[in-house]
């Protein structure tokens, strides 16, 4: 026999059936039987998500009212008392959250882990001058006496140039191969010395993947201007790849991961945005949504590759992009969740007369750095990113010098930042300024 039931509440039923008795001189059957309805999944939060590192583990400590079980990630673990415990070995961007009952009830939570990153001195080396003795050894010096503990060191710089032999298919395809130094024997021979390295990848400014692009027919991959050919702004001709095609993300993603593999402890993208210029000026082949949201979708994507493998991943932006964001597609509060750190260059040479009330900010590093750091500690609260500025080591229309150096870092540290990195293109650094 089927019994079509209504819809019942929650709580406790009862179902009688009553059949009469063939023998009328018996009396009717009668079957009882008591049963509770329970359709409400049982509530699960987190109390505590730590992870060290990237590296791991991570340990998960939290609430499971009504469960029995909760699976973490992958990781089944016993609900005790309503509590419950785990410990992954690898440390992912997201995690979830099932919570089960006796009845096949689940409820699920979602949370985003948060690695806070280790903090860094540190100083800009781009690959030629890492294969430079005279511009290395300085450095190393500054190491072993103490006054930095992280070396940035250029995976891919500003000319598309890849500064050691990667095996990246598409990078050997296209010649971008430039074999300066041998990443895991210099990776090693730094983390030895107790450093810290840095990967600074330049994302989509590249002219060696535009250029081949262009030449082999794949044209989506370069940024074009309205009339159809590549654009080229200031920085000239192929210069910037299109952030919107999916190959160029996965180029830039690939060699990303390579370089974790070969043991740099972080990822720093820079160029991580759109040309600077009218937008109108320029077309993205494949752009489906605003600029601002694929960059974040790429440093999403990014995270999602290098944390599994153990490595932070910072973005690199532009001073102005704290209130100016749109005009290079760096929406700040909305890149953060997706970074472990973000690194502003608020180079006092490149702030205008006036800004943050600052009225000659290159003869004001103090200032100028303590104002903009502020700036952006407040846009980045509560994303999980840490703000690491990049500080100027360099002249412009003033000597900048180790007071200048000094000033900066004090002004950093004022406004919450401990964490630096200190920018000269010729890679020269003053040791009187750490």
């Amino acid at each position: 026999m089927t019994l079509a039931a209504p819809e019942l509440a929650e709580g406790p039923h009862t179902l009688t059936v009553r059949a009469a008795n063939p023998l009328p001189w018996l009396p009717d059957v009668l079957l009882e039987r008591r049963f509770t309805v329970d359709n409400t999944p049982p509530k699960v939060s987190v109390d505590h998500v730590e992870a060290k590192s990237p590296r791991g583990p991570l340990t998960v400590r939290g609430t499971a009212d009504g469960a029995s079980t909760v699976l973490v990630g992958d990781q089944e673990v016993q609900v005790k008392d309503g509590r419950f415990e785990a410990s992954l070995s690898s440390v992912p961007t997201r995690l979830r959250l099932q919570a089960n009952d006796a009845a096949g009830n689940a409820g699920h939570h979602d949370v985003a882990v948060k690695v806070p990153h280790p903090g860094m001195r540190a100083v800009h080396m781009s690959a030629t001058a890492w294969a430079t003795p005279e511009l290395r050894d300085p450095v190393l010096a500054l190491a072993r006496e103490g006054r930095i503990d992280t070396v940035q060191l250029d995976v891919k710089d500003e000319s598309g140039e890849i500064g050691y032999d990667s095996q990246v298919p598409l990078a050997r395809e296209i010649g971008a191969n430039r074999n300066y130094y041998d990443a895991k024997a210099t990776v090693d021979e730094l983390h030895k010395l107790g450093l810290r390295v840095v990967g600074r990848l330049v994302a989509f400014r590249d002219p060696v993947l535009g250029k081949a692009s262009w030449q082999s027919g794949a044209q989506d991959r370069v940024v074009r201007n309205q009339g159809g050919a590549p654009w080229t702004g200031h920085y000239g001709e192929y210069a910037f790849t299109n952030f919107a095609n999916t190959e160029v993300r996965e180029y830039n993603i690939a060699i990303a991961k390579e370089a974790v593999t070969l043991g740099f402890d972080d990822i720093l993208y820079d160029y991580v945005r759109r040309p600077d210029g009218p937008m109108g000026q320029m077309l993205f082949a494949g752009l489906a949504v605003s600029p601002e949201q694929s960059i974040v979708d790429f440093l999403r994507d990014s995270r999602d590759a290098v944390r599994p493998l153990g490595a932070y991943l910072g973005a690199s932006v532009f001073g102005i992009a704290a209130h100016s964001g749109t005009d290079i597609a760096q929406d700040i509060p909305a890149m953060s969740p997706y970074v472990d750190y973000v690194a502003p260059m608020v180079y006092p040479s490149h702030w205008g007369p006036g800004e943050y009330g600052v009225d000659h900010p290159e003869g004001k590093p103090y200032d100028i750095v303590r104002a903009s750091v502020a700036d952006f500690m407040n846009l980045t609260k509560d994303t999980g990113a840490t703000v690491i500025p990049w500080l100027q080591a360099f002249s412009m229309a003033h000597s900048y010098g180790p007071a200048e150096v000094q000033s900066q870092v004090k002004a950093s540290a004022d406004a919450g930042a401990p964490s630096f990195l200190l920018w000269n293109a010729a890679c020269r650094y003053d040791t009187a300024g750490l």
